[in-house]
């Protein structure tokens, strides 16, 4: 139980850094709802590997890769937003989620997560991934955000814009989908909106804002891990508390500045 609680502390950091870090993105672009519905998203992915007994974070991506440029299509496609789309379809995968796993200690294991069952290996790959999400992000960091400001400034310079934007909807659903075990589906999502958020209230440039981001995510993965550890709970409720607890903090911060 030990092993499994340093693990998932391990994997609960480093998810974390790299869900706080992309989420900064999700903010700037005003996308926080495609953030978190992607994880309700994964649910009949974990279903799917459940039942048929192979690694559900595996089912998880898979059902997210395929979501995510389904999204990007579509928006393509009909110029409605993200988060219009996400919007009107994540319910139907929650809903195809629960009824393939029904009532019972898995549904609720996938939902809020378990951190009883992690392994050294979950941890090197939670790691590895999240270290190569938050580098490759790092890279495309400042075109995603000149074609946020001007899709036609950044096509001026060359940047493939509809590219670059499905590389990242493919890097949060990665980030998300390796998140799933600890937070669970239904709160993953949670470390890609509210750390991000917290670090907007206290920053006052964009490279102290993604790296707060990073921080925050961090810290709430990390203390909320660390609270379900020592009170044998949930660990996915314990780290929004933790993540709300933290955004009042800079909130309140920001309100005293004024």
């Amino acid at each position: 139980m030990l092993d499994s609680l340093i693990f998932s502390l391990v994997i609960g950091a480093s998810v974390g850094i790299s869900a706080g870090y992309l989420g900064s993105l999700m903010i700037l672009e005003k996308m926080a709802l495609v953030g978190d519905a992607l994880s309700h998203v994964a649910l009949p992915g974990l279903a799917l590997g459940i039942l048929y007994h192979f690694p559900p974070p595996i089912g998880a991506f898979a059902v997210l890769f395929v979501s995510a440029i389904a999204v990007w299509q579509l928006g393509r496609m009909t110029k409605l937003s993200f988060e219009t789309i996400v919007g009107a379809t994540f319910t139907l995968a929650l809903a195809i989620g629960i009824l393939l796993l029904g009532p019972g200690t898995e549904l609720l294991e996938a939902l809020f997560g378990n951190i009883a069952n992690v392994t050294l290996l979950d941890m090197v790959i939670a790691v590895a991934i999240s270290v190569f999400a938050v580098f490759l992000t790092r890279a495309i960091y400042k075109r995603l955000v000149l074609g946020m400001i001007s899709e036609d400034l950044a096509v001026s310079k060359g940047i493939n814009v509809a590219g670059t934007n499905l590389l990242y909807l493919l890097l949060v659903s990665l980030v998300v989908a390796v998140g799933l075990e600890i937070v669970g589906t239904l709160l993953v999502g949670f470390l890609v909106v509210v750390p991000a958020a917290a670090a907007k209230n206290v920053s006052s440039d964009l490279f102290r804002y993604s790296i707060l981001s990073a921080v925050f995510g961090a810290i709430s993965a990390f203390s909320g891990v660390s609270l379900a550890g020592y009170m044998n709970l949930q660990a996915g409720p314990l780290v929004v508390f933790s993540g709300v607890a933290l955004f009042l903090a800079t909130a309140f911060v920001k309100w005293k500045r004024l």
